[in-house]
């Protein structure tokens, strides 16, 4: 297939066009107060499995709302002290699967936290925590659920989940609370950004082939969905287009990305056509922290680097936590 979007040389000039709304960093601390105002039960429940070397765990704890959020937790069986940290998030559509899947954190010495998604977890991987909050007309999907309110978008319930996974993390007592990583490729990519730019409690961010990025040109270069869900709300709704896209900048990695002092390990598929790799390269640029870096893979599309990124991920987040 033919390069989708820009490439080298173009591709280095590209600086995102998003603005940074003046109540940005205040929009999210209300957000998050409000949501830990609320507090809600946390479950943390032993699952039988066959791993002997491991030990996993059912997590239930309160997200925006205070409404119930799933995910599994994944501890090595011998942890003489406290235990670096890795949340990893999902890709659009996805749940949280089983426990023994995605052991490599684990095997690697980290506490591991997979969150369940809410309202997803159908597409490729089952879910367990739904999203009780009805919204206006939109699109199948989630992309518009609504998207012309920043209060009521759907994606503000979802990062203030992410946030709360940390805060129930760290009131256990195994985590190491200076070593807090959090990754996801594609959507989970998105949401690691927006964690990192809302939590300075995160010292390193790993988003793969990030979703949920530079939207105003995400929307007019992709070439699948997701993104294409916002561009038939607009067309149907042509009257909206202004308030979409001022919501949309609360919500945008590329202004998450201006927050953060993380390390962080970006990686971009130049093929991609999801998630095309300007808008990756948006965020990447904004990135306040110094230490910084972004891998390429020029001919794969939204796999991105697969098993060779985890490969990368373990040995650069090992030499910032130490293992």
């Amino acid at each position: 297939m033919p390069f989708p979007d820009l490439v080298h040389p173009a591709i280095d000039a590209y600086e995102s066009a998003v603005t940074l709304p003046a109540d940005f960093v205040s929009f999210w601390q209300t957000t998050i107060a409000e949501a830990r105002a609320i507090g809600g039960a946390v479950s943390i429940v032993p699952v039988e499995t066959t791993l002997t070397l491991v030990e996993a765990f059912d997590v239930s704890f309160p997200g925006f709302g205070g409404h119930e959020v799933r995910g599994w937790l994944v501890l090595p069986k011998i942890r003489p002290e406290k235990l670096p940290l890795v949340v990893q998030y999902l890709g659009y559509g996805g749940g949280r699967g089983f426990p023994h899947e995605l052991l490599h954190w684990a095997a690697s010495g980290y506490a591991y936290f997979r969150m369940d998604t809410r309202g997803q977890g159908s597409g490729w991987s089952m879910g367990a925590t739904a999203d009780p909050v009805g919204t206006m007309p939109s699109i199948p999907g989630v992309m518009t659920k609504g998207i012309v309110e920043r209060n009521d978008y759907y994606y503000r319930r979802l990062f203030t989940d992410g946030v709360r996974a940390i805060d129930m993390l760290l009131g256990q007592g195994f985590v190491d609370e200076d070593r807090i990583a959090v990754c996801g490729g594609s959507q989970g990519g998105g949401i690691a950004l927006a964690v990192a730019g809302i939590d300075s409690r995160v010292r390193a961010v790993m988003p793969d082939v990030p979703f949920l990025c530079d939207f105003p040109r995400a929307v007019r270069v992709a070439g699948r969905d997701p993104y294409l869900e916002i561009v038939r709300f607009l067309a149907q709704h042509r009257d909206k287009g202004e308030q979409v896209f001022d919501t949309l900048r609360y919500f945008d990695g590329v202004n998450f990305a201006r927050q953060s002092q993380a390390a962080a390990l970006f990686s971009v598929a130049l093929m991609d056509d999801i998630c095309p790799p300007s808008t990756v390269y948006g965020a990447f640029k904004a990135f306040a922290g110094a230490d910084k870096t972004i891998v390429e893979y020029e001919f794969n599309n939204h796999e991105g680097g697969g098993p060779f990124q985890d490969r990368r991920q373990m040995a650069w987040l090992a030499e910032r936590f130490g293992g």
